[in-house]
């Protein structure tokens, strides 16, 4: 297993990648397939540098991502979702344990309500007829985010306990 810094690289690597994926969405209410891709193509460095065994890590967050693609997809066929979203969340799911992604989507729904409401009022307020368009990967980044900061805050508290309670 490679030093443990390796993996706070990786994390942080991942949070500019959502970043860009959030201002990307904001921007052009589009997500890259190739930042799609970058971000699940290093997921198995990021298992590597995490020390995760292939019976039943690395399995489970396969398992995850295949799940959160087919729900997820389906709601895209719905046309309740938008197909870079979809793509950035299996990607997520590839980087993020279970217990954790199910964290995610909890603040992704909140935060996705908040951008709902505020960009239905703006579209209101503008009068428009048209359909509103909700940039969702804003919400996806945001939670993704939370999650990450959430996973370190939690090494740090661990770290500053007496040795014994580790």
């Amino acid at each position: 297993m490679p030093d443990f810094d390796f993996r706070y690289l990786l994390q942080g690597a991942l949070a500019i990648a959502l970043v860009i994926a959030a201002f990307t969405d904001l921007r052009r209410r589009q997500i890259d397939n190739t930042l799609n891709a970058a971000i699940a193509l290093v997921a198995p460095l990021y298992w590597w540098a995490a020390g995760y065994s292939l019976w039943p890590d690395v399995v489970y967050q396969i398992g995850l991502a295949v799940a959160v693609f087919a729900v997820f997809a389906a709601l895209f066929a719905m046309r309740w979702m938008g197909g870079g979203d979809v793509k950035l969340l299996t990607a997520l799911a590839l980087w993020i344990a279970p217990y954790s992604f199910a964290q995610l989507l909890i603040v992704m729904a909140l935060v996705g309500l908040l951008l709902t409401i505020v960009f239905g009022a703006w579209h209101i307020a503008r009068r428009q007829r048209d359909r509103v368009a909700i940039p969702y990967g804003v919400a996806i980044a945001v939670a993704g985010l939370w999650v990450l900061v959430s996973q370190y805050s939690n090494v740090i508290a661990v770290s500053q306990l007496p040795t014994g309670l580790q």
